[in-house]
């Protein structure tokens, strides 16, 4: 049984994402840091699970995934906190399907499928449960319903939580 949050409490998780770039961009990676460590000092001095959401590339600069995965995981682990590495996630599914289009036209924002994806991640890191096979689709085709679920899991599966 998933039980979401305490009696008497709104929520028990805050799920916290900078923009794609500023926890690698060499002027607003100390912001970044210095900004997770209050927010995770706050929450947890309330009883609140804080949770980082690893952000992707840009989709020509996919030498952002391991950057970022870098800075997220540091951030992560000197502050207590939980990934949801949808970054790798992203990365997965263009190794499993190239073709397969995550991006909207500007190349920085998520398509459909890529929105579907970071949901998938979200879930399976955040309850430890594989989404292949959930029944809600996004109106996604089936066969990439299940690229994306299965490179949702297998990131989660993947990311060593620091």
């Amino acid at each position: 049984e998933i039980r979401f949050n305490p009696p008497g409490r709104q929520f028990d998780t805050v799920v916290m994402m900078d923009c794609s770039q500023c926890p690698i961009h060499p002027q607003l990676q100390g912001a970044f840091h210095a900004t997770v460590k209050k927010n995770a000092e706050l929450l947890k001095a309330q009883g609140i699970r804080p949770v980082l959401f690893m952000s992707w590339a840009y989709k020509d600069k996919p030498e952002m995934t391991a950057q970022l995965a870098e800075q997220y995981t540091a951030a992560a682990k000197a502050n207590g906190a939980k990934v949801i590495p949808a970054g790798l996630a992203f990365a997965r599914a263009i190794a499993m399907k190239p073709e397969l289009e995550l991006y909207a036209p500007d190349k920085r924002h998520p398509s459909l499928a890529g929105t579907y994806l970071s949901a998938c991640t979200t879930y399976a890191a955040l309850f430890g449960r594989n989404p292949v096979g959930l029944g809600y689709t996004a109106g996604l085709p089936a066969d990439t319903v299940r690229l994306l679920q299965t490179a949702a899991w297998e990131a989660v599966q993947a990311y060593a939580q620091p």
